[in-house]
């Protein structure tokens, strides 16, 4: 696949996926047309040596590997489905001055000032009664713009551009229309009928559901030279579908190779989905088995953690350690913290580079300032949990946690080419 078609792919990819049950959907049906077994946590398993396989949990979070020797180590690659956004209150209805509103929690660290102006949609899973009184549920997505957060004009607020706090609370309640005299409204009585309006017949009524906005804005190539891909939720789905592609091109080898896409990495990881739960660890022992045979496999394995790392802004050049400025377009990152906010080792920092080395990939490195705060990722998180050893590795890009973030157009490619080698990859230091 050349570059403009893997693009191409992408981009369909991030505006299939609006919320992590979408992204999850979406791979889960792209693994079974190449012919990956779905697997149930509920049920025994039993594997078979060059097969395909992939589970899922609760919707949001997939583990899917083709099969090596049990005797032999895995080669990983982890990302994240979820992205910072708004999601919906469980009793959202607002009505003031005439207009419906929704009542809004914020998730994860969002970058609040690009949400105001946009047209939103809302997507997400909707449990519903249906007409035999069973507890069902459904993915949504409403797919239209259905709502906005305008902004207060200057006029009403001068200093405006000299900083403005936003107030979560009351400031971002997202306008759905106009209510008529006396109107009352229930929110999951429009939930009812878009349901219906989506093919849903048999929802009698609906009883809680998980659902978030999103800008309706598709994903993008962009620039004068067609340098940049623009898009909301590129942190990490960008990284899911690279992890996705590479594993879907895999040929197979001794060694098992896995990509685990978790759920819950904006708001820490420690969930039932999440890097910093059971999920990941229960496929392997399932693969491997327990206590002293999964030791003696993570002690063969490896991890590469695929997570967005901050390119080097031209307009905000400060904020970065001069030698370690990635530029779009450049090549992938290693991200190494000392104080173990990424998991990057000396040694798995190595193994990467002559990966890198084999393709003619080109590699850069993120160390944050420092003065300054680091993030973090699944990596130090899933290390923790498996013993495993680890690399931080990330896609450079701009407005992570925005609403609209920026990548470049050679990179993604690019990874997905070395992450091909590291599958293949039989020994390890």
């Amino acid at each position: 696949m050349n570059k403009d078609h893997f693009n191409q792919a992408l981009i369909q990819f991030l505006d299939a996926s609006p919320t992590p049950y979408h992204a999850v959907a979406v791979m889960a049906a792209r693994l079974e047309a190449a012919g990956f077994q779905p697997l149930t946590e509920a049920q025994t398993w039993s594997l078979t040596q060059g097969e395909k396989y992939y589970v899922t949990r609760n919707d949001s979070s997939i583990v899917a590997f083709i099969m090596g020797d049990p005797e032999r180590g895995a080669r990983m690659v982890g990302a994240h489905t979820d992205s910072p956004c708004l999601k919906v209150k469980p009793k959202p209805e607002m009505g003031k001055h005439s207009y419906f509103q929704l009542g809004v929690e914020v998730y994860g660290g969002v970058l609040l000032n690009p949400w105001f102006d946009r047209d939103l949609s809302i997507a997400g899973r909707v449990q519903y009664l249906n007409n035999e009184l069973r507890l069902c549920h459904r993915l949504i997505d409403f797919k239209r713009p259905v709502a906005t957060i305008p902004s207060l004009a200057i006029h009403l607020d001068r200093e405006v551009n000299n900083g403005r706090a936003i107030n979560p609370q009351t400031d971002i309640p997202p306008i759905l229309f106009q209510l008529g005299d006396e109107e009352r409204t229930d929110f999951r009585d429009l939930l009812k009928e878009e349901l219906v309006r989506q093919g849903c017949n048999d929802c009698q009524s609906v009883v809680e559901f998980d659902l978030s906005f999103y800008d309706t804005q598709g994903a993008a190539v962009i620039g004068l030279r067609n340098d940049f891909i623009a898009s909301a939720r590129l942190d990490n789905l960008l990284s899911c579908f690279v992890g996705l592609e590479t594993l879907l091109n895999h040929q197979g080898s001794d060694t098992t190779a896995l990509l685990v896409c978790n759920d819950h990495e904006e708001v820490g990881s420690l969930s039932t989905t999440g890097a910093q739960g059971p999920f990941l660890k229960s496929v392997l022992e399932r693969i491997y088995g327990t206590g002293e045979s999964l030791t003696c496999a993570m002690h063969r394995s490896m991890l590469i953690s695929t997570d967005n790392a901050h390119g080097i802004h031209p307009n905000y050049a400060s904020k970065h350690d001069e030698h370690h400025a990635p530029i779009l377009n450049q090549g992938a990152v290693i991200k190494v913290n000392a104080n173990q906010r990424y998991a990057t080792s000396d040694e798995t920092a190595a193994v990467y580079r002559t990966l890198c080395q084999a393709s003619g990939s080109k590699i850069q490195h993120f160390v944050t300032r420092t003065d300054m705060a680091c993030g973090s990722t699944i990596g130090p998180l899933t290390a923790g949990v498996l013993g495993v050893r680890t690399l931080d590795l990330g896609l450079p890009t701009f407005g992570m946690h925005s609403i609209r973030e920026l990548a470049g157009t050679e990179d993604a490619l690019a990874l997905s080419q070395t992450l091909l080698n590291f599958f293949v990859l039989e020994q390890l230091p």
